[in-house]
């Protein structure tokens, strides 16, 4: 047996772009590019961002302050190698933001925590006070872009469902609000009320709220303007007493920059289950990736992409593969490619030390964006790792400490090498809105398909029309 692995590549850091033409104002560090350059649609968002509030009683000046602190500086106490100073949320996204109160204020009333305490059930109570707040402030919605709501430790009883019950008190007001069309930003005491560095704060916050609103902080720059990526999830329904479970499926489709985020969703009837994993019939993978299609054709003037890759966690069975390839035969090449993350795979990078002339292991890990190639189907990608450009330093490891694990890429149709798929996930792990992070572990196309599954399931009912994936972040 052979054990040794082909030779191995390293990509360069992907660059992003914060300039709508794509290819100036560029910067492999997002942070620092929005400080440099300002947000790409600086110029195409109203200014300024109007949010609503929901608190507890009496605590709804606690939520304003905590508005007003993300228009001061704050200085990092964290990660001071990668997080910038804050200066403040207008010098930032050139966007203030703007608290109109009256009707878009609103305290619960205080018999919330009694009913917490006598409640069997504190997360059905809690939910629907909340709730409640929420369709009272349907009535001002032309006076708001996104509603902030405020959770403290006292009502965490009613966060999660009790014994089997699978409810997260989050996921379900996503779920609500999206239905609704009204983006929310949760602030929980534990959290963001009360964490130490005021900097990390400001800046996960900030670009949240930046995106709920419409906003895109920036894109991926040199991107394939004829590439698009899909990335599909499933949710496992509750069974109904007097029905049988069924499957939600989601597809979501971003462009070519890996911006453009939209994605459908609908119940899926003729799939298989195998090891707790959904697999769709040739029927339905057909219809997932039509609509999909009519999503991107629907963005760029009717015109079908030239290359098209599609992601998910779990393999694509044959049947999946036939409706993949009907539904995209106008496209001229296909990749469909499993996204593996819980693999034992690790590797360690080995210099030669300069005072013996021996190879050793390295001071830092392996660089993130090597890629190494198992078979001529299978390949591993280190999204983790070993940075350049970031800190004064020499290098730059997220998290500091550990062996990163890769991604292992399992390439059920596509041909040719895997420069091209590797460089596009490797671009998609920056591409996380909702995150201050450098990158992720994972491409969004994986990553917002995880919370996509865990939302959807909450939703009642779906709509045939595209949702916007800034009301589930």
């Amino acid at each position: 047996m052979n054990r040794e692995l082909s030779p191995h590549i390293q990509f360069p850091e992907p660059m992003l772009t914060f300039h709508p033409n794509g290819t100036s104002d560029t910067d492999i560090h997002p942070l620092r590019g929005l400080l440099r350059h300002g947000p790409i649609s600086s110029d195409l968002l109203p200014v300024p961002i109007k949010l609503a509030t929901i608190a507890p009683h009496r605590e709804g000046a606690r939520l304003h302050r905590f508005v007003e602190e993300l228009a001061a500086e704050q200085r990092p106490r964290e990660r001071t190698e990668y997080l910038p100073v804050w200066p403040g949320f207008e010098e930032v996204f050139r966007a203030g933001l703007d608290l109109p109160g009256g009707n878009c204020d609103i305290e619960l009333d205080p018999s919330v925590d009694r009913e917490l305490r006598e409640s069997e059930t504190p997360h059905t109570a809690l939910s629907k006070h909340l709730v409640r707040a929420i369709n009272q402030l349907r009535t001002a919605r032309a006076d708001f872009d996104i509603v902030l709501i405020y959770l403290p430790n006292s009502w965490e009883p009613g966060f999660k469902g009790s014994g089997n019950d699978d409810f997260d008190l989050h996921d379900y007001l996503k779920a609500v609000t999206a239905a609704l069309g009204i983006p929310i930003q949760v602030i929980n005491e534990t959290g963001a009320m009360v964490y130490s560095c005021r900097a990390s704060v400001a800046w996960h916050v900030g670009l949240a709220l930046y995106a709920k609103a419409g906003g895109v902080p920036w894109k991926l720059a040199g991107a394939d303007p004829e590439l698009a990526h899909i990335g599909i999830s499933y949710a496992m329904r509750p069974q109904s007493a007097d029905g049988p479970r069924f499957v939600t499926c989601c597809s979501q489709i971003f462009d070519e920059a890996g911006a453009g985020i939209e994605f459908i969703a609908y119940d899926a009837h003729e799939f298989e289950m195998r090891r707790d994993n959904p697999f769709l019939s040739r029927n339905e993978m057909f219809r997932v990736m039509t609509r999909s299609m009519e999503l991107y054709r629907h963005r760029h003037a009717g015109r079908y992409p030239k290359r098209v890759m599609v992601h998910k966690t779990s393999e694509f069975k044959r049947e999946e593969i036939a409706g993949c390839m009907e539904a995209l035969h106008l496209c001229e090449a296909v990749d469909l490619v499993q996204i593996s993350e819980d693999i034992a795979w690790r590797g360690v990078k080995y210099d030669v030390d300069r005072r013996t002339s021996k190879l050793g292991p390295a001071q830092f890990p392996i660089d993130r964006g090597t890629l190494a190639t198992l078979r001529h189907y299978d390949a591993l990608l280190w999204t983790h790792g070993d940075v350049r450009g970031i800190s004064h330093n020499r290098a730059f490891f997220k998290g500091g400490a550990g062996t990163p694990r890769p991604l292992l890429l399992t390439r059920h149709a596509g041909h040719g090498s895997w420069d091209a798929t590797a460089q596009a996930i490797l671009g998609l792990t920056k591409m996380n809105w909702n995150n201050d992070a450098l990158y992720d572990n994972l491409p969004v196309t994986i990553s917002y398909a995880k919370v996509l599954a865990r939302v959807i399931k909450h939703m009642p009912t779906l709509s045939r029309i595209p949702y916007q994936f800034r009301f589930f972040m």
